[in-house]
């Protein structure tokens, strides 16, 4: 998808970095060419501001895009999904993240997902970042409980698609 995006807007830095902050951020675009966050409108401007760009070039993409049947369906669809990381120790869980060696490596999720359940730690949220998107793409984990036992970081440190881990 990113590699369509990127041939897209091939000729316009600028409207690339936005259309690449709308897919990071989750952002969509409703029909009348607003950017939009779960059906709610976000002002170009504040856009712009957040990529420092101009608005219009915010506004110009989001045109594109809806000119781009492809573009056009992905836009339309995008949907932003709440982040427990931030929120974890507050709400009582535990934040696991991992660096893969590679990223385009098959079995990175499942694996460290049966160690979590070899383990019987409950799985609250799970995510993974987009290699095409993400600098350092990373497989973030959120388990149902305040504190994670030793064991379970020294058998995913143990995987062989592990780089490094952050507890």
């Amino acid at each position: 998808m990113w590699a369509d995006i990127s041939r897209e807007f091939a000729d316009s830095p600028s409207q690339n970095r936005v259309a690449r902050f709308l897919l990071e951020n989750g952002f969509g675009i409703n029909e009348e060419g607003r950017i939009v966050c779960n059906g709610i409108e976000i002002p170009a401007t504040h856009i712009g501001r957040a990529i420092e760009t101009d608005r219009r070039v915010v506004d110009a993409t989001a045109r594109r895009i809806l000119d781009n049947p492809a573009l056009r369906e992905i836009f339309l669809r995008m949907r932003a999904a709440p982040d427990l990381s931030r929120v974890a120790e507050a709400l009582g869980l535990s934040v696991i993240t991992l660096y893969p060696k590679d990223a385009h490596q098959k079995g990175i999720v499942g694996a460290a997902v049966a160690v979590l359940v070899d383990h019987d730690l409950p799985i609250r949220q799970i995510f993974v970042t987009d290699p095409y998107l993400a600098e350092e793409p990373k497989l973030v984990m959120i388990v149902d409980a305040p504190r994670v036992p030793a064991s379970v970081y020294e058998c995913l440190r143990a995987l062989p698609q592990v780089h490094r881990l952050i507890i």
